[in-house]
């Protein structure tokens, strides 16, 4: 059986290869999902101060790269604001925080038919009438949920119930007498834990009714009311190091705490004359009338503006510039690490390893990754790396046409987007092989998804993990991330389907052979004709008997056409407009496939051009750097390790942390400032 080996060379090592080059990455800011979970990891704090910040550039597909993650006035400004708010949450508690009014708005549209069968949850999320939006709760209190309703509920005079959900759970209901509902407002008030959470409001059995005429048209959340006095206990033990939680604190405390605190934040161990400098400013905040806590803050507020927290430097050894590479000091590889796979700051138990100068030890080194993967955080793993390298974090920005695909609302849009994270998650936890990113017959679906799939027997808000061989859907073939709905979504236009953009997805995410940019002058397409006068595939093969589009489009259209069977947001069709779809496809070498499973199978025979991609995502994001061509003899070396051992996710990233690139370092030149 050919395969597609004709089009994408598989990388191989030959004996004229010179000794890989770890290559060099520059002084490297903290990105803001970074800085989020840094200063969370330290503090304890919940909020995410970050999320106000300039948003973050990209290179090669991330926003970790060192080479784009500059420092402006303004980011400057939020970084001093960010380090007072984050101190004083820290170690006085959010009770001097100002309850705010957020309101979430859905655009207004006519009465629809959602596909849902209500019988099977009575809690209307699913249902066209609900809504749901995504809000960064700024600490655990009691909020208020405003309800706006709009539209004319056919239901006599009974009552009509609405209900606020909190990540799928009830958290309160009010009713309001039926009839004319537009302008009517309900309120509910509930206590929420910090951080990020879905809100959703719907109509409790409005499936009851003779139809869908009402709907929630928007959602106010105001609060913080009723903030717990005082620092959290979690912040306390991350703060008072010292061990006087009571605040009886001796003269020895303060440079306890402080150099406790700077040696996590600044990932390494302090000098004597960095602690003296934040013992100072406890000392100069009590003489100031201050009380000792308010010292404390303001070393905190230190520490956090210090180049030492807000970049990672990696420093060349004395004596050791004109050498061809030097290893990464201990400490910097837990950053390294760190960062890696948690987004955060080492935890102790990589900064003993650091210490004690065993992190390098294979032995060592698995133990510590086999751990962190084991850890919540590395669900942070799938939140950054996965949500860029699928790109399913544009999920946030995607706005398909309501008018051709009326079922697309934001619940579906937050559904979307967590079947891949927790499909990341799985692969992560289990320790599975990397291909089932290609073909894993399983997901995880909650009831809104497995409606659009066409799954039997989901019902409800939770996401469960549903195994398509012995649940298969009703209407078509469903496996690894390529015909999920958010990869789907992402890689379509607003209004229709895209082979080029489903092929070119294919191309640069799964087989790491993407595409040149196309030239200039490209003819467009005829879009009012697609699906009327003439199919999508007629006007793609019309288009490439332009030679100069041909040879790209040879490879590209194959693979969309592929997936022709799901539209725009990734459901099932067999027609596209007038037109029976098409999906089958020629490669350039010749082979043909039919549909999404026979596609899966093409992609399966690329294994090695699939751990080849994966690997170099992985090691740019690791590194912060691009892959280059000195990379090469390195990549391959691990994609031959990785296939030996069946393709694990751990020794992938095992493989990855130990290999020269991420060990090593090419040194400043002559003359450079660290």
């Amino acid at each position: 059986m050919r395969s597609l080996t004709i089009l994408i060379p598989l990388l191989v090592l030959t004996a004229a290869q010179p000794k890989p080059d770890p290559g060099r990455v520059t002084a490297r800011r903290l990105n803001r999902t970074e800085y989020n979970y840094s200063v969370h990891d330290l503090l304890a704090v919940n909020f995410h101060p970050a999320d106000d910040f300039p948003p973050d550039d990209s290179g090669y597909g991330f926003d970790n790269i060192a080479d784009v993650l500059s420092l402006s006035p303004l980011l400057m400004e939020n970084y001093l604001n960010a380090a007072e708010q984050v101190a004083r949450m820290a170690v006085f508690g959010p009770s001097h925080m100002q309850p705010t009014v957020v309101r979430y708005t859905t655009p207004r549209r006519g009465p629809k038919s959602t596909g849902v069968d209500p019988g099977s949850d009575d809690s209307g999320l699913g249902l066209a009438s609900s809504m749901h939006a995504r809000h960064k709760f700024p600490v655990g209190a009691t909020y208020k949920f405003i309800v706006s309703l709009d539209g004319v509920w056919p239901g006599g005079d009974r009552m009509l119930r609405a209900g606020v959900w909190i990540d799928g759970v009830l958290a309160g209901s009010a009713e309001t007498a039926a009839g004319t509902e537009n302008g009517k407002k309900l309120e509910v008030s509930a206590p929420v834990t910090a951080g990020e959470h879905t809100i959703s409001a719907s109509f409790l059995q409005l499936f009851e009714t003779a139809g869908d005429t009402v709907r929630v048209s928007a959602i106010e959340v105001g609060g913080p009311f009723d903030v717990p006095s005082g620092p959290s206990p979690e912040s306390l033990r991350a703060v008072y190091t010292c061990g006087h939680l009571d605040g009886r604190h001796n003269p020895s405390c303060a440079r306890t705490i402080v150099s406790g605190l700077a040696r996590r934040a600044f990932r390494r161990p302090v000098t004597p004359a960095e602690t003296d400098r934040l013992v100072a400013l406890v000392a100069r905040a009590q003489q100031d009338g201050g009380k000792f806590e308010d010292g404390i803050a303001l070393a905190i507020q230190a520490i956090l503006v210090s180049p030492n927290f807000l970049f990672r430097v990696e420093r060349t050894p004395a004596g050791a510039k004109t050498a061809a590479s030097v290893a990464v000091a201990p400490y910097e590889l837990a950053s390294r690490l760190s960062y890696f796979l948690w987004s955060s700051i080492p935890d102790d138990d990589l900064l003993s390893a650091a210490a004690a100068g065993t992190l390098r030890k294979p032995a060592v080194l698995k133990a510590q990754i086999v751990r962190m993967l084991n850890d919540p955080k590395s669900s942070r793993l799938a939140e950054n790396f996965a949500g860029q390298w699928l790109e399913t974090r544009r999920l946030e920005s995607i706005r398909p046409d309501p008018q051709k695909f009326p079922e697309f609302d934001d619940y579906l849009r937050f559904s979307m987007r967590r079947e891949t994270e927790l499909f990341f998650e799985n692969i992560v936890h289990q320790d599975a092989p990397i291909l089932d990113f290609l073909d894993g017959h399983y997901s995880f679906l909650n009831q809104r998804l497995a409606q659009l799939y066409q799954v039997p027997g989901v019902a409800g808000p939770e996401f469960r993990k549903v195994d398509f061989t012995r649940s298969p859907p009703a209407s078509g073939p469903r496996g690894g991330v390529l015909t999920q709905a958010g990869v789907l979504t992402v890689s379509s236009y607003a209004n229709r389907t895209s082979v080029v953009l489903r092929g070119k997805w294919i191309l640069q995410e799964l087989l790491d052979a993407a595409p040149p940019p196309p030239p200039p002058d490209v003819p467009i397409l005829d879009e009012a004709a697609i699906g009327k006068s003439m199919s999508l595939r007629q006007q793609m093969e019309k288009h490439r008997t332009n030679p100069v589009c041909a040879s790209c489009h040879s490879m590209m259209d194959p693979l969309g056409f592929g997936l022709e069977n799901y539209n725009a947001i990734g459901k099932w069709r067999t027609q596209d407009g007038a037109f029976p779809v098409d999906a089958s496809g020629k490669l350039p070498g010749g082979r043909t496939f039919t549909g999404a499973a026979e596609l899966e199978q093409v992609l399966r025979a690329q294994a090695p051009n699939f751990a080849t991609c994966l690997t170099r995502k992985l090691l740019t994001y690791s590194l912060g750097r691009g892959v280059e061509s000195f990379d090469q003899p390195t990549v391959a070396a691990i994609v031959r390790r990785v296939a030996l051992d069946h393709y694990r996710f751990s020794t992938l990233i095992f493989d990855i942390a130990a290999s020269p690139a991420f060990q090593m370092r090419r040194p400043e030149p002559l003359g450079a400032r660290p």
